[in-house]
């Protein structure tokens, strides 16, 4: 009798007899055994005063004039928001999630044989016709870049996404080797997308994990600045403790706040200009604007983020309730809970770029069923920051990538979560790849035409990773850099890469418009969005 495969819940951990027992906190993240801070603080109120006798409450926009002259910002850098997916494990992504092919692009298919290793049986490849219509019924054009139609992220998208977002979405696939289950490939672009301008208007990195990084995957030794490490957020209650107004907030309203802290800014400006301070200009100027931008920051951080609710994604009811992305019910899972996390801050320009790092995705257990379980569930997160940044009316970058790959040996699961397709089997390193979603609310980038289809470097017919097709094939260090080359690209800001990064591996200007599929995104003027 055929042995029926035990289907494993998204949340079971992930344990083989040929792994070696788990040690470090890579090991447990991508065996599913885990799932995958900084402060801003207002000063007390008493000692906020050049002189507390002389308090009185005033509203004006002069206290607005002096927080632009301060610098404090507002709005983030006016740069495209960038979410990141680390799937640890060796997560599947070409052929069953994101269709791949040859030379000639997404639709110049690969063997049957070689879809046959990613999974699919020769009865769903993409090659397929039907004598009906002509047209393969395998292909998914919703998104622009083609997804297998009966991908698990690509139905997990649809769920979360309107079809108004996806109607605006575009994207790339990459083609590209890295090691299988480990965190050593330097897979992370954070601080790439840092480099090339991203900030936020309380952090500049977020990530779902304490590393330096902020995800499972290291990032690029000579990106990494440890002034920028990604803080840790991955549940609502990171995402509010962000912010500390002190004391005062919680004894008056919010807007009595503000008005106190800007009267106090208004005090000591005066103060300081009835008295000279005796000692060099440049000293009195330095002092003056630490004691200026002081207060005035405190008054703008009350005046922004006095109501816990203004970053909360839980009391956001787009996010959270009847109308929201997520049920109530939903937002029990973590997963749920990370996403939201991640997503409210770098969508509103809190943060300037987010990883979230999901766990168990060295899902070759022998079934098909666990891992489209598991890939079912990232592709609900994926969706859920496209449909956010629909609704608040922003662009989104969102990069998918994971440590390694698996394979199939032809073995089909006939079970209703398996959908007939084939076993996960083993590892392989050979069928990897990583892609990216583009979504503008001006409508879908324009491509570049550089590239045929939306595939930067090819597989060969046999269903592996042709290492000599890209930079980025052989190269997890290139495949950042090819990343952060394409967002750029959307700010019209290419040209400026080997200034961002000298150092860099992509070759010359004609070799890196080569590497780069969509033109300057609709929305953006001056490398900044309007």
């Amino acid at each position: 009798m055929k042995k029926k495969p035990n289907t494993l819940n998204p949340d079971t951990p992930l344990v083989y007899p040929d792994h070696q027992r788990p040690k470090s906190r890579r090991d447990f993240i991508r065996q599913g055994m885990m799932t995958g801070a900084a402060s801003v603080l207002g000063p007390g109120i008493m000692g906020m005063f050049a002189n507390p006798n002389a308090a009185y409450a005033a509203l004006s926009g002069d206290i607005a004039t002096i927080r632009d002259g301060c610098g404090i910002s507002v709005q983030g850098a006016g740069k495209i928001p960038f979410i990141c997916f680390d799937l640890a494990g060796g997560a599947n992504i070409a052929g069953s999630n994101v269709l791949v092919g040859q030379q000639g692009g997404q639709e110049d298919f690969i063997s049957t044989a070689g879809y046959n290793k990613m999974g699919l049986p020769g009865d769903m490849v993409p090659s397929i016709m039907n004598p009906d219509t002509s047209l393969s019924d395998f292909i998914d054009t919703t998104m622009g870049l083609l997804f297998h139609s009966d991908s698990a992220f690509a139905r997990g998208i649809r769920e979360k996404a309107s079809v108004g977002a996806l109607a605006n979405v575009d994207g790339a696939v990459i083609p590209a080797r890295s090691e299988n289950d480990t965190g050593n490939n330097p897979h992370n672009p954070m601080y790439g997308i840092w480099r090339a301008g991203a900030d936020g208007e309380l952090l500049t990195l977020i990530g779902s994990r304490s590393s330096d990084s902020g995800g499972n995957s290291m990032a690029p030794a000579m990106m990494i600045d440890s002034s920028v490490r990604p803080t840790k957020v991955d549940r609502p209650s990171d995402v509010t403790g962000l912010v500390d107004t002190g004391k005062l907030v919680g004894m008056l309203d919010q807007a009595d706040v503000v008005s106190v802290m800007e009267s106090i800014s208004r005090i000591s400006e005066q103060k300081m200009a009835a008295q000279a301070i005796n000692t060099t200009v440049t000293r009195e100027e330095v002092i003056r604007d630490l004691i200026r931008c002081g207060y005035v920051k405190s008054a703008d951080l009350a005046d922004r983020y006095g109501n816990p609710a203004t970053l909360n994604p839980e009391g956001d009811p787009d996010i959270v309730g009847p109308a929201g992305i997520f049920s109530s019910g939903e937002f029990s899972d973590g997963e749920f809970r990370k996403t939201a996390s991640v997503m409210k801050l770098v969508v509103n320009g809190f943060a300037g770029a987010g990883t979230v790092t999901m766990g168990g995705f060295d899902y070759h257990t022998g079934d098909r069923s666990t891992g489209e379980n598991r890939d079912l569930r990232a592709g609900r997160c994926m969706g859920a920051c496209i449909e956010y940044a629909h609704r608040v009316g922003v662009p989104l970058f969102l990069y998918v990538f994971s440590d390694g790959s698996v394979a199939s040996n032809g073995m089909i699961d006939d079970s209703v979560d398996g959908r007939g397709k084939g076993v996960w089997t083993g590892d392989n390193s050979s069928t990897a790849a990583s892609f990216f979603l583009v979504y503008s609310p001006n409508g879908r980038a324009s491509m570049t035409g550089a590239l045929p289809g939306r595939q930067i470097g090819w597989f060969r017919g046999d269903g592996s990773v042709e290492t000599a097709s890209s930079p980025a094939a052989n190269n997890p260090n290139l495949l950042v850099e090819t990343v952060v080359l394409n967002y750029m690209a959307l700010h019209g800001q290419q040209s400026s890469f080997s200034t961002a990064f000298p150092g860099h591996g992509l070759g010359g200007s004609s070799a890196r418009d080569g590497l780069t599929v969509f033109q300057t995104l609709p929305g953006i003027v001056g490398g900044v969005m309007t």
